[in-house]
């Protein structure tokens, strides 16, 4: 593979598919969607596509979604047409499906038990043979997202109870997720049975809060209780709060870039603080990659902490070399990859006289494909950097992800496909160091509970093949019958 096909490629970073938050207060004269709202606030970094809000009243349903950011979305008045004391909330970055508002969500399906809608973070790895069983058997899709083939499966099992409803899906279902409904009066929260998808619980009062990340919850004004275990199904009405096990073994095997990258600094995940975890890689990243220079700077805004931490176990002044412009937008919708890569100085510009003159140290918490991270290196040349060396605080990403993170093909890798030595070549950089597996695990004191898929290639459970999926799916639903 040539150099240029790398670049040429895409975006360098890759994305978590959602953010999902729930409400639920026993006093049926509160209005739940402004505390969505602020929940869905806290969680925009997750997603930026689309946002939207779906309450319950007496078991109707009001719903409000659109692409765009959240205060985009609910500019006008339309919390105010939000009625119920239960309800979901979503923000969208797509990697399953097209994107517009078709797609947004939550999504809410009409059943002969009542309207059931359901908000979903992650992704499936045998949603397209399930809708096409499910179309065979007279369901007529809207979306194109996995999310409809979920509460399309549920609402067909309603009858049997909402538990064994939802127990049927999870049996069924493979992949990683987190579900937030509300039924009848009811909030739900659904993790899958890894936990690669995070999920946890807060507390206001009498009020219950569902979210991915605990910043939500503090956002909101609640108290974070604790992160859904593995495959529970949590259900919370009017006499509280009932949490159903999951039945199906499988061992934890939560998603290691959530810490590394997606969440934000001041959330907790699985019982230790983002920032902390982000903090000692890069202290760990010091002692394993070593390196002469005279300043420490971060790749904003996930590579800050790390970049402290090197700063801190090296005794390396920390710089703000890199300002980030949060307004600018996604990068990659130009028409060009000369456009698209000009783009990139649109959200990151160095201060020249941080780096002027200057043995640069920048720490980035990733490279996927490598496009970025060239002209970051470029941009602190430009900025006067005499040196760069481009430290990263995880292991080189080697396999693509099927669970719901927005990795390309293994083929467009760069840490597949070439050595260190090739990479800071590419790079343009001085000298490139990768933190080991050993340091990442270290560095969040996992304890073999985590996914380390992207790099290892260890993926927590198999990837059936489609003429597999159809027979095995076929034969367990019994569609029709």
């Amino acid at each position: 593979m040539s150099h240029q096909n790398i670049y040429r490629s895409g975006p360098d970073k890759f994305h978590d598919e959602c953010g999902v938050v729930g409400f639920f207060s026993p006093d049926k004269e509160t209005n739940c969607a402004p505390y969505l709202y602020y929940g869905l606030y806290a969680l925009q970094h997750r997603g930026q596509e689309s946002a939207g809000i779906s309450t319950m009243k007496d078991g109707k349903i009001s719903m409000h979604k659109n692409t765009g950011l959240v205060a985009d979305v609910f500019s006008g008045g339309q919390l105010k047409e939000l009625e119920g004391n239960v309800g979901i909330g979503h923000v969208r970055y797509s990697t399953s499906g097209e994107g517009g508002r078709t797609n947004a969500q939550p999504l809410t399906v009409n059943t002969r038990a009542g309207a059931i809608t359901l908000a979903h973070n992650g992704s499936l790895v045998n949603d397209q043979v399930l809708r096409e069983i499910l179309e065979d058997s007279g369901v007529v899709f809207q979306t194109t997202i996995d999310t409809e083939v979920m509460v399309n499966f549920i609402a067909r099992n309603l009858s049997q109870g909402l538990v064994p409803a939802i127990r049927k899906l999870v049996e069924i279902i493979k992949g990683a997720y987190a579900l937030v409904m509300a039924f009848d009066g009811k909030l739900i929260g659904v993790r899958d049975p890894f936990g690669l998808r995070p999920l946890c619980l807060g507390k206001m009062g009498a009020q219950y809060i569902l979210a991915s990340e605990s910043c939500a919850i503090d956002t909101i004004g609640g108290e974070f209780v604790r992160d859904l275990e593995p495959g529970e199904i949590i259900i919370i009405d009017e006499e509280g709060l009932t949490s159903y096990g999951q039945k199906n073994w499988a061992k934890k095997k939560s998603c290691i870039f959530e810490e590394i990258y997606f969440a934000r600094p001041d959330t907790v995940l699985e019982g230790r603080s983002v920032y902390a975890s982000r903090h000692e890689a890069g202290k760990i990243l010091a002692k394993e990659y070593p390196v002469a220079a005279d300043i420490v700077i971060g790749v904003p805004d996930s590579g800050i902490p790390a970049a402290i931490g090197y700063a801190e176990a090296s005794g390396i002044p920390y710089g703000m070399g890199l300002i980030k412009n949060k307004y600018s937008g996604r990068t990659f919708i130009q028409p060009t990859q000369e456009l698209r890569e000009q783009a990139v100085k649109l959200k990151l510009n160095p201060i020249r006289e941080v780096i002027e003159g200057k043995r640069v140290i920048v720490i980035d918490d990733s490279i996927v494909r490598g496009n970025t991270s060239k002209r970051l290196v470029e941009i602190l040349r430009e900025g006067g950097a005499r040196e760069v060396h481009f430290l990263v605080s995880s292991p080189p990403v080697t396999h693509t992800c099927h669970f719901g993170i927005d990795t390309p093909s293994k083929k467009y890798l760069i840490g597949a496909n070439y050595t260190v030595e090739e990479i800071t070549e590419m790079l343009g950089a001085d000298s490139v160091g990768y933190l080991s597996v050993e340091g990442l695990l270290s560095s969040t004191k996992a304890d073999g509970d985590r996914c380390l898929a992207c790099f290892t290639g260890d993926y927590p459970m198999e990837v059936p093949k489609l003429e597999e999926m159809v027979s095995e799916e076929e034969e367990r639903l019994k569609l029709g019958n």
